[in-house]
């Protein structure tokens, strides 16, 4: 019997797995403990989200009937069913790696205690902090007697209370206390001796307040447990024509605060009875995502654990480095009017994007500023360098994404400010989400208009920036920037047809574009040339084109790629995909960039992108990918690719096996690192250096 080769990896499974090689680092010995714990709750905040999101898809194919496997890699039960089977095998490592680290923290002298374990003196202090910081924002809601079980919010902690009295089994009681972890610290510093440091989660602070809480009661035994309930995140917009695009987004989001359940996640000691309870008033008997956890829920809450211990259980903080171009007290757009700059974060500082903005703002002669924004900082720079050109008489027209996931209400408020401030706003494209990171900026030069632009990968967020591997381009290429120019007409007449000969520009064009690029390696490697495609981006999902690139290696293209979250590509099956190499870098920073080269036959082109290639990025939003014509600026991204291939201690190997194995060093000594080498790159050419030494 012939073995069926499986071409394509369920995408659901692929995530999963990427969020596993998040777990690996928490478990990475060589990692400081601290930045560990971080890593953690960036796992546990990726698995809220994939529940929220991919799962709550899956739920809705299930209800609507679909059994075709297109979509998602398999057919929705089917994948619902290895969803669950995988999160099982997640939680079991995530407790494993905590209870470790739990050990390690000990041995640092730092010590999480829960209510039962305070000397007098915590006592004291835990039982003030209760009465005056938590009580007041508790609401104990009794639910035994309720008709109608109680809303529990998305994501929210609750604490399940128990009340019995030995005496009598008939009288007891149950309530329901959201833990207000979203105004008060999750994790609580107590009275500690020098060189030891104790903390108390403010779920044990309220376990210790019950008896207060309740004390009207004389009941003999209180005792609670955390449950947490994950809804559908998606958004439904209402068809009405009669109503902005704006009410409709802030409508649904009041209908995202009731969507379906997605995940129930308890307290594994919890007294069967109350369980039972809970679960019927939820209407979950039948729910296949209950999983049972730990005494504590919401592990994200450990990417803001308090920085106590030695300075060595942090990362020490690099400092980010200026671009050699622009120098302090130099006008930036008398640099890109000579010259292109690409500014790769969080190696340069986002201060560079804010001191374009600001000098824009003030220019007497710059007349007008454009952008797209898509994720805005919560206290963002950027938006008050715009608002500020507003005040100085610039035109600022801004493209804000409403539909950007869990950024809803921050780009309403955005919006708003923006709108009082005089700005033009425009909510996106009818249909279409606006992922493009575009920014336009007009001055007037011996009376004529001159374009300047900035072209990038990530979003105009200096929060973002310190964390997040981007690049961006900044230029006044009269090619490239016309072109921007003709974006930000059709987000203002979208009725416009535009076509474009640099810029490569999804929905209408970019996978067309792209698919000729790859058939001319196809082409030149059949003919015996050279032929070779260097990809990164986040995700390859597009079934046309992994297609594509199968084919592509089928000719003998050498294809390597840098895929950072989810790859349906299965690399290395003979006589499909032999030529093609893919490995994923999970690091401190999260690498977001997207770049593609190719070879060209000898003439290398060189884009950056904001799209993944993924059937929502090349089919269903307006996105960009502009080509790098500066000699210098290819060679530092073919070196940035180069580096990253190296790396043979934070990539992973992506295989069908899905096993996340390390790339192996040739030898011990030859370590890369590719975001320490990176920063080694970039400092040493600030310094008037080249390379790495």
């Amino acid at each position: 019997m012939v073995k069926k080769i499986v071409k394509f990896v369920n995408r659901e499974i692929s995530w999963l797995s990427f969020n596993e090689r998040v777990l690996q680092e928490a478990a990475d010995p060589s990692l400081p403990l601290l930045e560990r714990l971080k890593f953690l709750g960036i796992y546990s905040s990726n698995q809220d989200e994939f529940f929220s999101v991919r799962v709550g898809t899956v739920h809705r194919m299930i209800d609507a009937g679909v059994k075709s496997s297109e979509i998602i890699g398999d057919p929705p039960k089917k994948t619902m069913k290895m969803i669950h089977k995988r999160v099982l095998q997640l939680r079991d490592r995530f407790e494993e790696i905590f209870t470790k680290l739990e050990k390690e923290l000990q041995e640092e002298k730092i010590f999480i205690i829960n209510e039962t374990e305070l000397s007098l003196e915590q006592q004291d202090f835990v039982r003030e902090y209760f009465i005056s910081k938590v009580r007041p924002r508790l609401v104990p809601i009794m639910f035994r007697e309720l008709r109608k079980f109680p809303y529990l919010k998305n994501q929210a902690i609750y604490l399940a209370v128990a009340m019995y009295k030995y005496r009598d089994p008939q009288d007891f009681n149950y309530a329901l206390i959201e833990v207000p972890a979203d105004v008060l610290p999750r994790y609580v510093p107590l009275p500690s001796k020098a060189g030891t440091q104790y903390m108390i989660m403010l779920d044990d602070v309220i376990r210790f307040g019950l008896t207060n809480i309740f004390s009207i009661f004389d009941y003999d035994s209180i005792s609670a447990y955390t449950i947490k309930l994950t809804r559908d995140a998606e958004l439904d917009i209402d068809d009405d024509v009669m109503k902005s695009f704006f009410e409709k987004i802030s409508e649904g989001l009041k209908q995202r605060e009731r969507g379906e359940t997605v995940r129930f996640v308890y307290d594994r000691e919890i007294p069967e009875d109350l369980l039972h309870i809970i679960l019927s008033g939820l209407n979950l008997k039948n729910f296949e995502n209950i999983v049972s956890g730990g005494r504590y829920h919401n592990a994200r809450d450990f990417i803001n654990f308090p920085e106590v211990g030695s300075g060595s259980l942090l990362y020490e903080k690099s400092k980010q480095i200026r671009h050699p171009d622009l120098p302090v007290n130099r006008s930036i757009l008398d640099v890109i009017r000579n010259k292109d700059v690409m500014l790769c974060y969080p190696y340069h500082s986002f201060d560079h994007m804010i001191d374009l903005l600001r000098e824009a703002a003030i220019d007497p002669n710059v007349i007008n500023i454009k952008m797209t924004f898509y994720r805005v900082a919560k206290n963002s720079n950027v938006v008050n360098a715009l608002i500020n050109a507003v005040k100085n008489g610039k035109s600022v027209t801004v493209v804000i994404e409403l539909q950007a996931r869990f950024d809803e209400m921050a780009n309403i408020y955005w919006t708003q400010k923006l709108e009082e401030a005089g700005a033009t706003i425009i909510d996106g494209v009818p249909g279409l989400k606006v992922h493009a990171k575009l920014c336009e900026i007009t001055r007037m030069e011996n009376d004529i208009p001159v374009t300047y632009a900035c072209i990038g990968t990530g979003n105009f967020n200096e929060s973002t920036a310190h964390v997040y591997s981007d690049h961006s381009l900044l230029t006044s290429n009269p090619a490239i920037t016309k072109e921007v120019k003709h974006l930000f007409d059709f987000f203002e007449h979208t009725y416009k047809h535009i076509s474009y000969d640099h810029l490569i520009v999804a929905p209408h064009y970019m996978r067309n574009k792209i698919y000729r690029l790859i058939n001319t390696e196809i082409k030149n490697a059949k003919n015996g040339k050279h032929a070779y495609i260097c990809l990164k981006m986040n995700n390859l999902v597009d079934r046309r084109m992994i297609e594509k690139l199968y084919e592509a290696s089928q000719a003998g293209v050498k294809i390597r790629m840098i895929i950072r979250g989810i790859c349906s590509l299965v690399p290395g099956i003979k006589g499909l995909s032999e030529n093609i190499e893919v490995a994923s870098i999970v690091d401190k920073y999260l690498e977001h960039s997207r770049v593609f080269i190719f070879c060209n036959g000898g003439h290398e082109k060189y884009f950056i992108s904001s799209a993944d290639w993924m059937v929502r990025n090349l089919d269903r939003r307006v996105e960009v990918a502009v080509p790098i014509y500066d000699k210098s600026i290819q060679e530092e991204l073919k070196q940035f690719m180069e580096i990253q291939f190296a790396d043979n201690t934070k990539a992973r190997v992506i295989n069908k096996e899905l096993d996340n194995r390390y790339v192996k060093r040739r030898r011990a000594s030859n370590e890369r690192r590719a975001q320490d080498d990176l920063y080694k790159l970039f400092l040493n050419k600030a310094s008037g250096k080249s390379g790495l030494e």
